[in-house]
């Protein structure tokens, strides 16, 4: 397995240009797969922008190295009127004091989504602050950048030839579950789980279903 940290995020350079280029996203994707001699039976996972930038590399390189697709909690498109980038209420009420550069006022709208990444799950308070510090310690312009942009990926999904499985909560408050059944209903073949009552990190809320079901996933393509 590798975790990617995606571009101004994380030990990834933090570039001052770049984020409005579908290219670009797409070729640090490709960059990752070639530095580690991928050529084949690659499945790219995908969580919330994650899942753009899956679509972002689909639309420059194909599937010639991809072998499936996992979308959790993701969005597909970005731009208004797209539904496969449909927001839910916490993100929409943490725009646009989350990409302020003055403490207090991003710290509060990044705040009010509180535990959207965990849910209102107990014993996940120390996950719930790391995951708080990480998107903190995203650059505010990173943050701006990342949403100025559009793309339309339907096209992409339609086309697809690998198998994707499509995991989202039922009361995502950040990507809304309307974008993960869009984009299940343009994929050719999909298998969807749709988790009630679960937020934006399914991961966080039940670790062992989560692997189980991505597991049996990868080993059925």
């Amino acid at each position: 397995m590798i975790a990617v940290d995606l571009r101004g995020h994380g030990y990834s350079d933090a570039p001052e240009s770049g984020y409005a280029d579908s290219a670009i996203w797409a070729g640090d994707v490709h960059a990752v797969l070639t530095a580690e001699d991928i050529t084949a039976d690659a499945v790219l996972l995908g969580w919330s922008y994650g899942g753009l930038v899956i679509c972002d590399y689909l639309a420059e390189h194909g599937t010639d190295a991809v072998a499936g697709l996992v979308l959790v909690g993701a969005i597909t498109s970005i731009g208004r009127g797209e539904a496969g980038g449909r927001v839910g209420t916490a993100m929409r009420a943490a725009i646009p004091g989350a990409m302020a550069e003055e403490p207090r006022t991003a710290i509060k709208a990044l705040g009010s989504f509180g535990l959207a990444l965990t849910g209102p799950v107990e014993g996940k308070g120390a996950q719930a602050q790391a995951l708080f510090g990480a998107t903190l310690s995203t650059a505010p312009r990173v943050r701006a950048a990342l949403f100025d942009r559009t793309a339309s990926h339907d096209d992409v999904l339609s086309a697809l030839d690998v198998p994707t499985l499509v995991l989202h909560g039922t009361e995502d408050t950040v990507v809304d579950v309307a974008a993960g059944r869009h984009a299940a209903s343009l994929i050719p073949q999909v298998t969807e789980s749709y988790w009630e009552g679960v937020d934006h990190g399914p991961f966080v809320a039940d670790p062992d279903r989560f692997a189980r079901e991505v597991s049996d996933f990868v080993e059925g393509l």
